[in-house]
């Protein structure tokens, strides 16, 4: 019944696979990268959403019809945001996944991740997350850059960038109340996101004396996505069809990895999402006849 869907669902919304993956060859690995808001809103970012639970009925049908959707991609490895043991970087977590897990755990790993890994029958989930280890740097040095854009007399430039983002932030959250989750991805998708590189990019400026403080924090930044991207290359096989499920931050470089390494090729997670609104939207008119 599910390939029926999928077959039916690639069908009417132009989702073919001659169409989404046109021009590539059989052994490419295709990696579509899905960015998301953290769902379970540990306030762990410079700016937070403040998120309304996803455990209510309404949105657990939303997420049902997400993974629907998404799964028309139908995955070979799933890889998430958390940190698992390497070499296989397998995700001990979800091998013990049970549907009433869904109920329970709000984390877009579980509720994205784990949802559509299970609906298709996947042994694993990997977790490929890189976090700074005791005494190293962390890979978001942001102190660093408050600091030298007070002694350069720049902090204008962190004042006007968080001012944009924060209030960004703010009208995304507010929006939750007449919005799916559905198309809220499909903003944090969009190529020009306001979390999205052009935050990191507009700290670049920020210099005092020898201290290139900015581009110091993006050769972070860049350190820590290549580094994530490195454990996806250690697992991927030719063939393979890979759905990354990460913060919306990382999304930038993480398209750009897959767009431009050799053997890659990256699928835009978009028209599969504009396909789960679209399915929302009948599933509404069904209900208002």
């Amino acid at each position: 019944m599910k390939r029926i869907f999928y077959s039916v669902a690639l069908s009417l919304f132009g989702l073919s696979s001659g169409s989404v993956h046109a021009q590539t060859d059989n052994n490419d690995i295709q990696v579509m990268i899905l960015g998301v808001y953290h769902f379970s809103n540990p306030g762990l970012d410079e700016h937070n959403v403040e998120v309304d639970s996803v455990l209510t009925p309404t949105r657990q049908a939303e997420l049902d019809t997400v993974a629907r959707a998404l799964a028309a991609f139908t995955p070979t490895q799933i890889m998430v945001e958390t940190v698992a043991p390497g070499p296989d970087y397998r995700v001990a977590e979800y091998e013990r996944f049970s549907p009433e897990m869904l109920q329970q755990d709000p984390n877009e790993i579980v509720q994205i991740g784990y949802r559509i890994a299970d609906r298709l029958g996947l042994a694993h989930v990997l977790g490929i997350d890189v976090q700074s280890a005791a005494g190293e740097e962390d890979y978001f040095p942001i102190d660093k850059v408050r600091s030298a854009a007070a002694k350069s007399g720049q902090t204008a430039i962190l004042d006007e960038l968080n001012e944009e983002v924060g209030g960004a932030v703010a009208r995304f959250g507010e929006s939750q109340r007449t919005r799916s989750i559905a198309d809220l991805l499909l903003e944090i998708n969009a190529t020009d996101f306001a979390g999205g590189q052009a935050y990191y990019d507009a700290m670049l400026p920020i210099i005092t004396g020898e201290d290139l403080a900015g581009a110091h924090l993006n050769a972070r930044w860049y350190a820590r996505n290549v580094a994530i991207y490195a454990k996806l290359m250690r697992n991927a096989k030719p063939g393979d069809r890979i759905l990354v499920v990460y913060g919306a931050g990382h999304t930038p470089w993480l398209r750009h990895f897959a767009t431009t390494f050799e053997g890659h090729r990256y699928v835009d997670p978009v028209p599969y999402l504009e396909l789960a609104r679209n399915l929302e939207s009948e599933s509404a008119q069904r209900n208002r006849r």
